[in-house]
């Protein structure tokens, strides 16, 4: 998805856009009783679509809109 964005240089200059990509990504994850992740790739996902968001303008085509629950800092 981010193939060929330098997300990186977008997001060094900005640490807490970076905080809310870290934020999706927790707020997203889902742990089974024993703590281990069951949807690892679909909170990498929902953090990656938010960066591709910041860089670009807009989400990568058919990815649902971030919910203003992914980004809540905690």
């Amino acid at each position: 998805m981010l193939e060929g964005i330098d997300y990186w240089e977008e997001l060094r200059v900005s640490p807490s856009q970076m905080e809310i990509c870290v934020a999706i990504f927790a707020n997203v994850l889902e742990l089974d009783e024993q703590g281990e992740p069951v949807n690892e790739k679909h909170a990498e996902r929902r953090a990656a679509a938010w960066i591709y968001r910041y860089c670009t303008g807009a989400l990568p085509p058919e990815e649902p809109e971030i919910e203003p629950w992914e980004c809540q800092l905690h």
